[in-house]
């Protein structure tokens, strides 16, 4: 098993799972974040540290395409080991519906 994150984090992006984690296997797209299934060792220890509930465990059948799409950019977007400041515009963006549609290729800053 391992953790995944999900459409939720997409335009919040908040980063307090990244402060949690033991093995820094989170990794920072433009507007979301992502976990490395092959990194990740199943602590659980980030998913309650997630305020919009966008990480779920692999076995939870709303995870959908988000394990590949982890899998995938966990490989092309740089680390983030250390908390950053959410965007302004976070909370505004935790309810939005059909946040898919917002998913960005592209890759953060990382730390």
């Amino acid at each position: 098993m391992t953790y995944v994150v999900t459409e939720s984090c997409i335009k919040c992006k908040f980063t307090d799972c990244v402060e949690v984690c033991p093995v820094d296997c989170f990794y920072e797209g433009e507007n979301m974040l992502v976990i490395h299934p092959d990194e990740c060792i199943d602590c659980g220890v980030c998913e309650p540290e997630c305020p919009v509930e966008a990480i779920k465990p692999d076995t939870d059948t709303s995870v959908g395409e988000w394990l590949d799409i982890n899998a995938q950019y966990a490989k092309l977007w740089p680390n983030i080991a250390e908390q950053k400041p959410a965007p302004p515009d976070a909370k505004d963006n935790a309810d939005l519906p059909n946040k898919r549609e917002l998913f960005s290729p592209n890759p953060g800053g990382g730390n």
